[in-house]
């Protein structure tokens, strides 16, 4: 059976998610490197009990610590199902879950990973004057003729043949998601106009950091969100993750691929199942499955 280990990014946080991983080899020495690398105390922000403004999520909403949070999270999931038995097939991240997946590769090691994480939450956050609106149940075509007629506004991630994000400057996205004919569209409570145009300055911060990190040849084929063809090589895993920062996360053509490399199974690896969902929707008679805990493991 050919497996394919998949990781969510930003928005599968949820309080709490760090309690199920807690007794794995290593997660307190991972929590403490990464508590250290940020200057905070991210296991108590997984929890909800470093909260600076009182309202639960807030800190760990903060992109500055999901991010991270996310990874060390994911990253001891990996190490556990490594342990067990047979690696995947391939391997593909959504968004930031595609530095979970190139650690699950090989290509870097985790404290390499959680630096790079750290830091690319940090130039996200920090660019910020976008916005970012989920469109469910529209007209494709309508909706490609729209953001093409309209400066200022592209699609950041294209997770199904239902579902968009679009991304750009407040008046652009407002503008196209009014007109477009859809069942949905929610803005969401982010800091900027991520995969977009309008994180080139953080793109180009990131490249610097970077090209200073030697990438090993992946052990398993990945799947990367600007160009989800599969690829081993170091030097194109490498490029296609500067270009994700500035280009959209095409997880539909990701799930199409799953087919095309006679994928079974789909473990999504880490909290909550919002990918097992697209890829249910998506690739009927592919069956998936969760691994958020320890107890998940079995």
């Amino acid at each position: 059976m050919a497996v394919a280990w998949v990781f969510p990014g930003q928005g599968s946080q949820k309080l709490g998610m760090a309690e199920g991983v807690l007794d794995l080899p290593g997660a307190a020495q991972r929590f403490a490197l990464a508590s250290n690398k940020l200057g905070r105390d991210l296991l108590a922000i997984c929890a909800g009990s470093n909260d600076t403004m009182g309202d639960g999520p807030s800190d760990l909403n903060d992109t500055r610590n999901t991010q991270p949070a996310l990874f060390v999270i994911e990253s001891l999931l990996v190490d556990a199902l490594r342990a067990r038995g047979p690696q995947p097939a391939l391997v593909a991240g959504h968004s930031l879950g595609e530095l979970v997946a190139l650690y699950a590769a090989g290509v870097f090691d985790a404290e390499t990973g959680l630096a790079l994480m750290h830091r690319r939450s940090e130039l996200m956050a920090a660019a910020g004057g976008g916005a970012m609106t989920a469109v469910m149940g529209f007209d494709r075509p309508q909706l490609e003729q729209l953001v093409d007629a309209t400066e200022g506004v592209v699609i950041a991630n294209d997770n199904s043949e239902a579902q968009v994000v679009l991304s750009g400057s407040p008046e652009a996205v407002s503008a196209v998601s009014e007109v477009l004919a859809c069942k949905r569209a929610i803005p969401l409570a982010v800091s900027g106009a991520f995969h977009s145009p309008f994180m080139a300055q953080a793109a180009a911060a990131f490249a610097i950091d970077l090209e200073a990190v030697p990438f090993a040849e992946a052990s398993i084929p990945v799947l990367s969100n600007t160009d989800p063809s599969p690829s081993t090589d170091a030097g194109l895993l490498k490029q296609r993750l500067l270009l994700q920062m500035t280009t959209g996360v095409r997880w539909r053509e990701t799930m199409e691929q799953f087919g095309r490399e006679g994928i079974d199974e789909a473990v999504e690896i880490g909290p909550g199942n919002v990918l097992s969902g697209l890829i249910k929707r998506g690739c009927p008679g592919l069956r998936c499955r969760q691994v958020a805990a320890a107890t998940d493991l079995d």
